[in-house]
């Protein structure tokens, strides 16, 4: 059998690299105007917005998890939804249910919060594991499953969610699974003391994310990320991520390595970033700035290997695969 040939797609024009790139650019600095965020944290958020990525933040409270989340859905002209996670939340309260309608005698389908385009679910690491495997098919598949029946999900379609670290009480370990739909983990940080002074005398008598009005429409978000599709990825780049991948899995370090979807997630995050620096093709300095935040959540360490931090693990692997 002959290798498959790598078809040529047809190149961006300038004019649809410029229109993408405008509209992250006004969701971005609308952000800002609400939220102190680290420059690289806010363009891990909108890489995987053009990418159809979802997005975990795990920081501790207090930090601004949740109200970067509020003002990315604020910003967007589009159906969004929160979900407070409890231990007593049920899957249904998140995907929907069949409710009985006694005046036409028949059970209709109710959609939970999950249908909106962006979806806050706000540590969800407190919710039971029955309802965290609650969002796989969605966030996989982008469809929903009720009693046999298949309802898809609207486009965009974006989980945000946040969690407290797993030794904080009355949280449940995400399943690998689970961690493995996230297309980055991210890291808010603590503010530096200009910033934080400057959270202190704007937030201090009212909530500045109430005052974000939406700066793109979801018609706009949709082409961006159709945009975000078509840049460029060589044959070379996508070796490259393969030898990532298996990089990882060789490592001594790692009980399991990065997985084939992990790949996947790589690439398309390389080439949103592309189109967010206005570039029509993705490159290798892509790849390693998104490495970290895409494949460190899903790395498993071997036991022995206390101590060792998974982004050393991606780092050491960076520095061992040479970029063709």
């Amino acid at each position: 059998m002959e290798p498959l040939e790598e078809a040529v797609p047809e190149r961006l024009a300038q004019a649809e690299v410029d229109t993408a790139v405008a509209v992250a650019r006004r969701v971005t600095e609308n952000i800002r105007r609400a939220v102190e965020v680290k420059d690289e944290v806010l363009e891990h958020v909108t890489v995987s917005m053009l990418a159809e990525g979802h997005i975990l933040v795990e920081d501790y409270p207090g930090v601004g998890k949740t109200a970067l989340a509020r003002a990315l859905s604020r910003s967007i002209d589009c159906a969004f939804a929160r979900v407070q996670c409890t231990a007593d939340l049920l899957p249904a309260d998140i995907v929907g249910s069949q409710i009985y309608n006694q005046r036409e005698g028949r059970f209709e389908f109710r959609p939970g919060p999950i249908f909106a385009n962006v979806v806050i679910v706000d540590e969800v690491n407190r919710a039971s594991p029955k309802t965290q495997s609650g969002l796989l098919e969605c966030m996989q598949e982008r469809n929903v499953t009720v009693d046999a029946t298949s309802h898809e999900l609207a486009r965009p379609f974006l989980v945000f969610a946040t969690q407290n670290p797993v030794e904080y009480e009355g949280t449940y370990p995400l399943p690998e699974a689970q961690v493995d739909r996230f297309m980055v983990r991210l890291s808010m940080g603590y503010p530096n003391a200009e910033a934080e002074a400057g959270m202190l005398l704007g937030h201090e008598s009212r909530d500045r994310v109430l005052d974000l009005e939406p700066v793109a429409t979801r018609a706009e978000i949709v082409d961006a990320v159709e945009t975000a599709h078509r840049v460029h990825a060589s044959q070379a780049l996508r070796n490259y991520i393969v030898a990532l991948l298996r990089r990882t899995r060789e490592d001594d370090r790692v009980e399991l390595g990065a997985s084939p979807r992990a790949g996947l997630m790589l690439l398309r995050a390389a080439k949103a970033r592309a189109l967010v620096h206005g570039r029509d093709h993705a490159l290798p300095d892509d790849v390693q700035a998104l490495a970290d935040a895409v494949l460190s959540h899903r790395l498993m360490l071997a036991p022995e290997a206390a101590g060792v931090q998974r982004s050393e693990i991606v780092a050491d692997a960076i520095a061992s695969v040479r970029a063709l």
